[in-house]
């Protein structure tokens, strides 16, 4: 939201998420270990952090990732879905 990117009719981001996660059916992932090892483990295509994290957790989970950004994804094998 402070970048612009993503515009919210929610009186909070808190409100906005769950809404968006019960009428989505969506449930949160918890970031365990082997998320932390798998990121750790990467090939070095996308340096940021978080990104890494979500890749990670994706391809432990055996997971689809939604996202706008294919190309920062892509050359890890991972389920797009955007």
């Amino acid at each position: 939201m402070s970048l612009g990117k993503l515009a919210v009719d929610a009186p909070s981001v808190g409100a906005f998420f769950e809404e968006q996660m019960d009428a989505n059916g969506f449930a949160y992932l918890p970031i365990d270990p082997q998320h932390v090892f798998r990121a750790a483990a990467l090939p070095f295509h996308h340096r940021d952090p978080f990104d890494r994290l979500l890749i990670a957790q994706a391809l432990e989970e055996k997971m689809e990732l939604v996202t706008r950004e294919e190309s920062a994804f892509s050359r890890y094998g991972v389920t797009l879905t955007w």
